[in-house]
This record gives structure tokens, sequence and C-alpha cells, in this order.
């Protein structure tokens, strides 16, 4: 299906495609001069034209917030849904609640300020500013404190939704030993610059891809560098590993974590539903997410996270609430909710939304399984500490991380907050360097392809050495 608009004034273009896009998220969105929805946009005034539909509104200083309050308001009139986050569609809501707070705004002035400004509801206002306020206990204040994450190019599978650097390990057991090999010299090189410059990480966070997609020995041996170079003789808060997928997770690998002072791990099931994790490309079942769970729990992890995914395919109410009544017996000491976020990259864009075409439930039950997750993390005692958006999530919602009193996860909120200057090693790893004084990010991105990282990586080092020059030898 494609949705036609016939827009006059083609500067504001992009601004009127990011409404027809919450409301038509998997439909093509053309500008053209026969389009059946018509906005027309005067020196004073915005008007919008559908079949009998006509609404208009006057023009202020802040047209491009105009025009999205009248077409989202209209889309809302036309479909009868309504998307909660309003006009927003920045992936950080919650720094606009810090940015008010920050400025003394009351709660219920932040709130009125989303509905009227942002048109958003008033439970998402009150969901940014409890984050905001989270996230102020710990937000970065120092250039010399930085955060370190590791990228693991491999998983045991290629899940249908996921667009990021994770090669399935089957087909590509020959790439392993010099991706490990090329990973070592970065965290060696970048162990030796961050001594140099007196630097002090904060976290370290292991992830990817699946760093336990590897074998037991491999896994050991590049756990053994991480633990030497960033964690052994330094105090940090916070060493995570993203264990993810339970097929890959054995007794061998929780030790070898122990062994090397991992505080927080991820078991992350996504659903707790056997049909949709054969759907979509997991080589788990349920069973084996409660076993490897128990496993970790009874070697002594005491901090571990589960994931859940709102809107998979073919999944309503019925499965959201037996994920959450599955997930509640394990109890975990942290959520992350995500909702699912149908990118082009993915073999989930490809095959259901180019091929098949996929089923997404209507806004109200997408609502509603939402809402399930809210009702799981108030049964688990968990507060909400971390939020982000991506685009095209089903129902337009938000990612959001819950977490027990103390195991906020560090690295996600300095991460989020872009406060913290991240040392990013591996393919496809991008590290952030921030300017705090001058309120400055720049960033240095590794190669994505794995071949190239390879044979590319003492480059790539070099350069980012030299970006993160800019800011410790200034």
């Amino acid at each position: 299906m494609e949705v036609i608009v016939k827009l006059n004034d083609l500067k504001y273009r992009y601004d009127v495609y990011q409404m027809f896009n919450i409301y038509y998220p998997l439909e093509e969105i053309k500008f053209e001069d026969m389009g059946e929805y018509i906005v027309n946009i005067e020196e004073n005034k915005v008007s919008f034209l559908y079949k009998d539909f006509y609404k208009e509104s006057n023009l202020s200083e802040n047209i491009k917030e105009d025009i999205k309050r009248l077409i989202f308001s209209s889309l809302k009139d036309i479909t009868g849904d309504y998307y909660p986050w309003g006009i927003l569609v920045g992936i950080r809501p919650s720094k606009i609640a810090l940015k008010y707070l920050e400025e003394g705004k009351s709660d219920e002035e932040i709130v009125e300020i989303f509905r009227s400004k942002h048109l958003a509801s008033e439970d998402k206002a009150r969901l940014c500013i409890e984050v905001a306020k989270k996230e102020k206990e710990s937000v970065n204040k120092d250039e010399k404190n930085i955060a370190i994450y590791i990228g693991m190019a491999f998983c045991p599978t290629r899940c249908f939704y996921c667009s990021f650097t994770a090669n399935p390990i089957g087909g590509n057991k020959k790439l392993v030993n010099p991706y490990l090999e090329a990973l070592t010299y970065e965290v060696r090189e970048m162990k030796n610059y961050v001594d140099e410059r007196g630097l002090k990480i904060e976290s370290v966070y292991f992830g990817g891809g699946t760093p336990t997609a590897v074998n037991n020995e491999e896994f050991e041996s590049i756990m053994k560098e991480i633990y030497e170079a960033f964690v052994d003789e330094r105090d940090i808060l916070e060493f995570t590993v993203e264990c993810g997928r339970p097929d890959s997770i054995t007794l061998e690998k929780l030790e070898t974590m122990k062994k090397y002072k991992t505080t927080r791990i991820s078991i992350n099931p996504q659903t707790m539903n056997d049909n949709t994790l054969k759907m979509i490309g997991r080589g788990h079942t349920s069973k084996d997410v409660i076993d490897k769970f128990n496993l970790a729990r009874e070697l002594g992890f005491n901090d571990i996270n589960m994931d859940m995914i709102i809107g998979l395919p073919g999944e309503g109410i019925k499965e959201a609430k037996h994920t959450a009544e599955e997930i509640l017996k394990l109890k975990p000491d942290s959520l992350t909710v995500h909702g699912l976020s149908l990118k082009r990259a993915s073999i989930l864009y490809e095959n259901f939304i180019l091929k098949k075409g996929i089923q997404i439930k209507k806004q109200e039950e997408l609502s509603s399984m939402y809402e399930v997750s809210r009702e799981l993390a108030n049964k688990l005692d968990i507060k909400p500490y971390y939020m982000y958006r991506q685009k095209n999530m089903v129902g337009n919602m938000e990612n959001l991380g819950y977490s027990k009193e103390g195991k906020e996860c560090l690295y996600n909120i300095q991460m989020i907050e872009d406060k913290q200057t991240i040392i990013a090693l591996g393919a496809d790893a991008v590290s952030k360097v921030v300017f705090l004084e001058d309120n400055r990010i720049e960033r240095f991105g590794n190669v994505k392809d794995i071949r190239e990282y390879t044979n590319r990586i003492k480059e790539m080092v070099e350069e980012k050495k030299k970006l993160l020059d800019t800011l410790y030898l200034k």
C-alpha cells in the first residue's frame, strides 16, 4: 500500500513524512501532485484535507512544530488511533524532561509542556520525568571518566529482526581466530592508551553480537585479555557480559565470567513462546532460557538482566502474558522491554514485510502488551532507569530498562545520556568522544566487515587514538 501526499512546500517534506510514518510505518509514503492527502502551507496557516475531512491551524514562529501537530491530530481523527508519544520522534525523550528539571520546572509544568507542545500523554511525560531523575543521579561530569565497549561480531544464528553486526558463527568459523587476534590487538593498544592518558574506566560492556557465541577456549582467551586490560587492579564499578542467547551459554563460560569478575550478565529470551522463537530464528527453547538462568543463579550471579520484545510476528496479548508469567517466576534483577523495530536491513523486514506482509497488531492491543510489561516490572519491584526510542518501532513506543534499586546498568545510562566518552572495540563498534566543556560529540566507527576489520586493525587503532587525543591532549 502507498500513502500519497500532496504538499505545496517541499521544504517541510521531512516534517510531514515523520508524522505520516507514525501512522503508516509499513507503507511507502510518496509526495506527488495527485496525493489523496493534501497538506497546504501558507504564510500564516497550514491545512489538511483528506476526502471529507478538513482541519486547519494558524502558524506561529515555530512552523515545523505547528505543522506536525496539525498532521498528527488529523491522522488521529481519521484513523481513530492514538500514539501516546505524540509528535515526538527523537530517540532520547527523557533528555527533554531532564532539561526542564535542570531549569527548575516542576513535574506538573513538564507534564503540561509534553501535552501542549508535543501532544504526548501524561503517562509518557511522567515516565520521562522518572527516568530523567534516575539518570541525573549517575550522569558523568568528568571528561577523564570513560566506559569501554567490546563487540563480538558473531552469533549462534541471526535473528530475523536483527540489523547489527552479528554473523552466524556456523558459516564463519574460519573468521573467528583472525577476528579474536585483531580484537586482542585492539584491546592491548587501547589499554596502553588509557594508562598513558590517566583515564579512569567506570564500566566495561562486552556485547555484540553474542560474546558467548565462540567456543569455551576462545571465550576464556578473550575474557582474560579484557580482564587484564580493563578490569584487573582498576576500581571499576561494573563489568557486563551480554550472554544473550541461552543456546551459547555453557557451564564453562559462566565459570569463566565469574573468574574474571563479571558483575552483570544478560540472558535474553525475547519471548517465552517456543513457536515464536523458532519463527524468528532463535536456536533455543524457553526451557533453555530457564535452565541457563537457574544455572547462572546457582553459580552466584546476582545481577541478571532479561530482555522482552513487544510486537514479534504472530504475538498478541496472550503471548505477552505468557512471557511475563515465565519471566516473573525467574525473578531477574533487571528487565529491558523492547518494541520490535522493523529495520530495513533485517531478515524480518525482507521476508515478512516485502515478501509476505506482516500482520502487526492494532495499536490498542500493542498498548495492552506494553501494559503487561509494566505490570511485570511492578510485580518484580523494579523501576525504570533508562529509555530510548528507535525508528519504525511497532506501536511507536519505547525501549525501557527497569532494574532493582542499586542494580541499574551504569553503561546504559552513560550511553544514553551522551555525557561520557566510550572507547569501542570490535567490528562496527563506534567510539564516542564527549567534550563536556564544549557540549560536543565526535565519533569514530570501526569498519563493519570482519575481514576488513582484521586487515585494517592497526590503521583504525591509530585513527581512534588521534581522535581521542583531540580531547585528552588539548
